[in-house]
């Protein structure tokens, strides 16, 4: 008997041990995880997978019989996509703005188009200006760092947002988080906050809440560029980039802006197209990257949000892997939004059969699409996808972000040297302005050049560009030896300078000269025979006003570098310098 009973209790123990552990039980699903869940369960998985795909458009209106038309309404009403992604037509190689009436019309047309409506997303890094003509033209991020006030970064968040919901855009992929210590980046340099990551951090979280702080005008809002772009040399829209930075600096340095986004509630972070071996051995972008996206961003930071990749058609990424493979391996790795794939019928196309063979799973879709959807519903897209057009224009003709958006460029310059005392002009009606502009027909100088002409009628102001031999550049400016003084406004957001601008600007630094730096600060280190160097960090109409208010004595400048200058100033340097007296 007593033999009988021992060995039932120790088969009952044996088949305890057998039966396998309980699943962890999901958290219960949130108001908008509800409404996502209902809409993903009507939902075929052609539809879902094809709601991870972000098309690339225009912020124009194109006509209905013309072949852009007919190819963005192919994507979203018979593709089914998940959302749009508004960019800057480039026409005769230059940056060309939409008209924000046409902006919202356009968005209007596709979201009628739009089963499930969509998400739509816009590089809104310097307030809704960046993609169409109107609003306040804030400056780079840069800059607002050097004025010091992180309150600036939480108001450009706020206006950033009530000015994408006007236009029918609920997705803004900003703040940049990356920490630029490298002053040769290319690519991210003054649309950095600076080198010091923990100040960049503080911006960072400023901004999100800016952007989170009206609840009439929530936007989703994205740090970029995961795991951190600000060290590296290489343009990802060129080719693959590289971070040759240990796991250990990667903490110190690139993590923590992140890190700090992720803490405030941020949205969507975005990868970065950059070899990390650090991290990820392989030779491939981060945005491929299991170890990357889900066993460093998922599991070790926690992030729960929407990974969003960066745009699938730049040649950090398309360089190894086309719309279909890209779009799966990006899904692997443990992406949730496939942004701007060449090809996106290609890309769905390639995921389906990824899903047939068994190399993605229909649950790790499912699991995206109702990141996806959760998303619409937080950011009232479901509830209401159609925006008053004619409302448009003034809600961006906004008096006082304009007023204050120029206060924010005033107290960026930054006097990083002044021998001779040669900031303010002394004799500014005999000076000469070098207006050095990276190509040609660019607007960029214009309202600088204006400016200067009204306070120094007999001033000369010329214009060069890279396409110009040294020749030419030396006739059209004429002999230097007659200006009072020469300023030598350069302005570059990031890179060597091209052609024989270095030359032309090098010889006229043999005169008493103030060199002004209209973007990247770096090319400051580069002249140094220049006797004064001022700083605006940013290539804005704005900031071109407050470089010409510095030199003519107009302003006190107060600024601060954000970052270090190699040879020339140290990070925190400037040097103050009070207004002139009124006449």
């Amino acid at each position: 008997m007593r033999t009988t009973a021992l060995a039932a209790l120790i088969l009952c123990g044996a088949l305890w041990a057998a039966k396998p552990a309980s699943k962890p039980k999901r958290p219960p699903l949130t108001p908008e995880q509800r409404v996502a869940q209902s809409i993903l369960r009507g939902m075929s998985l052609r539809d879902r997978v094809a709601q991870l795909v972000i098309g690339v458009a225009y912020g124009d209106v194109p006509s209905r019989k013309s072949r852009d038309y007919e190819k963005y309404r192919h994507w979203v009403h018979d593709l089914r996509i998940g959302g749009l992604i508004i960019n800057n037509h480039v026409q005769y190689g230059l940056v060309r703005n939409a008209e924000s009436h046409a902006f919202a019309l356009f968005l209007n047309q596709m979201q009628k188009l739009a089963k499930t409506p969509l998400i739509v997303g816009a590089d809104f890094e310097r307030g809704a200006s960046m993609r169409v003509s109107e609003g306040p033209k804030f400056p780079y991020n840069m800059a607002i760092a050097a004025a010091g006030d992180v309150e600036e970064a939480r108001y450009e968040g706020l206006e950033t947002a009530r000015e994408a919901r006007a236009l029918g855009v609920q997705w803004v992929f900003a703040p940049v988080a990356d920490v630029n210590v490298n002053p040769a980046n290319p690519v991210i340099n003054i649309r950095s906050f600076g080198e010091n990551p923990d100040e960049v951090s503080k911006y960072v979280a400023a901004f999100i809440e800016g952007a989170h702080s009206d609840p009439k005008n929530r936007v989703l809002v994205t740090a970029k560029h995961f795991p951190g772009h600000g060290d590296t040399n290489i343009d990802s829209h060129l080719g693959l980039a590289r971070l040759d930075a240990s796991r250990e600096r990667m903490n110190e340095v690139e993590l923590k802006p992140f890190q700090a986004a992720i803490a405030h509630g941020v949205d969507a972070i975005m990868t970065a197209h950059m070899a990390v071996p650090a991290i990820e051995p392989e030779e491939i972008p981060a945005t491929a990257s299991p170890k990357v996206l889900t066993g460093l961003l998922r599991n070790e930071l926690g992030f729960n949000g929407l990974i969003v990749t960066d745009a699938l058609d730049m040649l950090g990424f398309a360089r190894q892997f086309d719309s279909g493979d890209g779009s799966v391996r990006a899904l692997e790795a443990g992406a949730d939004v496939l942004l701007m794939p060449p090809d996106p019928e290609k890309a769905i196309h390639a995921v389906l059969r990824a899903i047939e063979r068994g190399q993605l799973s229909r649950q790790r879709i499912d699991d995206s699409v109702m990141r996806i959807l959760a998303a619409k519903v937080r950011a009232g897209v479901i509830q209401k996808k159609l925006v008053d057009v004619d409302e448009v224009s003034d809600a961006l003709d906004s008096g006082d972000a304009g007023a204050r958006v120029q206060q924010m460029s005033d107290r960026a310059m930054t006097l990083v040297r002044n021998d001779q005392t040669l900031v303010p002009l002394a004799n500014p009606n005999q000076a000469c302005l070098a207006v050095v502009v990276g190509a040609r027909l660019s607007q960029y100088g214009q309202q600088m050049a204006a400016e200067f002409r009204h306070r120094a009628p007999n001033a000369r102001v010329t214009f060069v560009d890279p396409s110009m031999p040294l020749a030419a550049m030396n006739d059209a400016f004429g002999d230097p030896s007659s200006c009072s003084a020469v300023v030598i406004a350069v302005f570059s957001t990031g890179g060597p300078l091209n052609g024989d601008v270095p030359r032309f600007v090098d010889k006229l630094t043999e005169s008493p000269s103030v060199l002004v730096a209209m973007g990247s600060p770096y090319v400051l280190g580069d002249f140094p025979r220049a006797q004064a160097d001022l700083a605006a960090f940013s290539p804005t109409p704005p900031s071109e006003v407050s470089a010409v208010k510095a030199l003519f004595g107009e302003i006190a400048i107060e600024g601060h570098l954000p970052v270090t200058i190699p040879g020339l100033g140290q990070y925190g340097g400037g040097i103050t310098s009070a207004p002139l007296a009124k006449k």
